[in-house]
């Protein structure tokens, strides 16, 4: 690493980030749980960029050419602006262009994968490079759609049965309490206690509602500021069995990027900053920067990785062994598909256990409220 020119070389990487265009929401919470389409963001959704990469590998290691590749590919798009894309790259590569430097000027792909491309083309593996960055794909939108599938269901559930409660508090009780009122007497603790939360409940339903969504509104004004990034981060990470999995979702991600660039020939500083753009995770972001510094430095990876809690112990060990064998991409491989399959065997035991938990909870308050209804009814039979 001698001879190198540390700001030069750190002006040359941020100039590398602000070609992006950014394309990349770097929100944790928003990333994890959202579908795989784009629906506020004018880049292109994760499984149109999978289905991109592996048609066009596809078809040019058949031996079709490029034009006609993306032809093909822009014909079959669904929306207008996609298949205007893809029909751009196709004239800017007619007009001498290659497929990286028209992937950059489109703004919709990040560094990561059009430096990837460009690799690719310099060393005659396009095609391989095209089919690492679809399985890449694959993998990310496999893990969202996991940790998604193991709270569609609870999520239904426990908002079915909140509206539940909210239609009883703000109708069913009210109704009775005016019948309670009509035969007089002292009612029950329980039954007084609902009746005047009831009462608060609707007072300040319409209050709450306001601002609960004054509070997403906010939630998505800031949510690319890096305070805001910096706090969700960690409250994310603090989730009781769910911040686990995020953080595997993540360091996954990191070392499928890591591996899929590192086996392409890709120089470890080089690699390490794309990577850092496209992780989308700030624990993860924050703790590049300074590694990428330590390693112009001359130290190893893994004692720089040491410094930072996000890392798992085994993990950085394993990256030791890498280093030492020079078989880093294997190691970052075997991490990937190690912490894949553990994100998969999570989600499904969350999914288990949530299920019947929120049905009995949400079935006791329910249960409760109704009990609380009849008491008075009860009572006033047992007098005749």
């Amino acid at each position: 690493m001698q001879g190198i020119d540390i700001k030069q070389y750190r002006k040359k990487q941020n100039s590398n980030t602000k070609a992006t265009g950014g394309s990349e929401v770097k929100n944790g919470w928003t990333d994890v749980l959202s579908k795989d389409i784009s629906l506020f963001g004018k880049g292109l959704s994760d499984k149109t960029k999978e289905d991109f990469y592996q048609e066009l590998g596809t078809l040019l290691g058949s031996g079709v050419d490029i034009k006609t590749s993306l032809e093909l590919i822009a014909n079959e798009q669904a929306k207008e602006a996609d298949k205007k894309l893809f029909t751009d790259i196709k004239d800017q590569i007619l007009t001498g262009g290659n497929l990286s430097d028209a992937m950059k000027n489109s703004g919709k792909f990040s560094a990561y994968e059009y430096f990837s491309v460009e690799i690719g083309e310099e060393t005659g593996k396009v095609t391989a490079v095209l089919k690492d960055l679809a399985v890449y794909f694959q993998k990310k939108i496999k893990q969202r759609r996991q940790l998604v599938s193991a709270l569609t269901y609870p999520a239904i559930v426990l908002l079915t049965s909140v509206a539940a409660i909210i239609f009883m508090m703000n109708f069913i009780v009210p109704m009775f309490a005016d019948v309670f009122k009509r035969f007089g007497g002292d009612l029950p603790f329980l039954t007084a206690f609902i009746v005047k939360i009831s009462g608060v409940f609707r007072t300040y339903f319409w209050l709450v509602a306001l601002f609960l969504g004054g509070t997403i509104i906010g939630i998505y004004q800031l949510r690319n500021t890096e305070s805001f990034r910096k706090w969700n981060a960690a409250l994310l990470l603090k989730l009781p069995v769910l911040g686990e999995i995020i953080r595997k979702i993540y360091l996954a991600r990191f070392c499928n990027s890591m591996n899929l660039l590192i086996s392409s020939k890709i120089p470890m500083l080089r690699a390490i900053s794309l990577t850092r753009q496209m992780i989308g995770f700030y624990p993860i972001e924050q703790s590049l920067i300074k590694i990428e510094d330590d390693i112009l430095h001359g130290q190893s990876l893994h004692r720089s990785m040491s410094a930072y809690k996000i890392y798992y112990s085994k993990m950085i060990t394993l990256i030791k062994v890498g280093e030492e064998v020079n078989q880093l991409d294997v190691f970052f491989d075997k991490l990937a598909k190690q912490y894949s399959e553990e994100i998969e065997h999570q989600s499904s035991v969350i999914s288990s256990l949530l299920e019947p938990f929120i049905i009995i909870f949400l079935g006791l308050i329910v249960g409760v409220i109704l009990i609380a209804m009849y008491l008075p009814m009860f009572q006033l039979g047992g007098k005749f």
